[in-house]
């Protein structure tokens, strides 16, 4: 199979290794934190099958809010400067440059544990602590979810009707070059804050 000529964006070689992710990677990672938060969850607070249910369904409907928030106002930041530029570039504006490289669909581990991070300790200010793992174990699903989506979506031709409509949807977002289109696992949010479509960015 021939290499992908990927856009080179440092000259430090191991930085630039670091920007490259197999896809395989982010199941590695997460899944056992996944399995781990929800078992000591239900273990320690002995929790009964239908709060594990309405927590897992919780936690999913607030990562896809969560991937709306983060991919339309921090991807997708108007930075001015240019070291906000930069940020902006690396975080997402080189996937929209080359949006088909396999190595950078997925999240990099290093700035996925940061968010993570930054996220728990945001989510237990307001989570029930008793709810708190269930809650994160469901939560790292639902980004799991996202992620794989957003690959297949790249990557595979997706024969199902629901895949179908996902592909479709986030290549829109990609090429009609507007501030639109801002879920990838899901339309839900975009069509609640009614960014279905929106105007055309400005460097377009």
């Amino acid at each position: 199979m021939k290499k992908y000529d990927s856009i080179k964006i440092f000259e430090n070689p191991v930085l630039e290794a670091c920007t490259h992710v197999h896809p395989i990677i982010p199941l590695i990672l997460w899944v056992p934190v996944a399995i781990y938060w929800g078992i000591s969850g239900q273990t320690t607070y002995s929790l009964s099958l239908g709060e594990m249910l309405s927590w897992y369904a919780i936690g999913l409907l607030v990562w896809t809010f969560t991937e709306y928030i983060l991919h339309r106002y921090m991807f997708h930041f108007p930075a001015k400067g240019p070291l906000g530029k930069r940020f902006v570039f690396l975080f997402h504006g080189l996937h929209h440059d080359d949006p088909n490289d396999p190595t950078r669909l997925v999240m990099p581990p290093v700035p996925a544990i940061i968010i993570m991070a930054l996220l728990y300790g945001l989510f237990s200010l307001m989570v029930p602590a008793r709810y708190l793992e269930v809650f994160m174990s469901s939560f790292v699903i639902g980004y799991l979810c996202y992620d794989y989506i957003h690959y297949a979506t790249h990557h595979f031709k997706m024969n199902n009707k629901v895949g179908r409509y996902l592909k479709k949807f986030h290549l829109q977002h990609h090429f009609r070059h507007e501030k639109a289109k801002y879920g990838v696992s899901s339309p839900l949010w975009d069509i609640i804050l009614r960014t279905m479509t929106g105007p055309k960015e400005e460097e377009h």
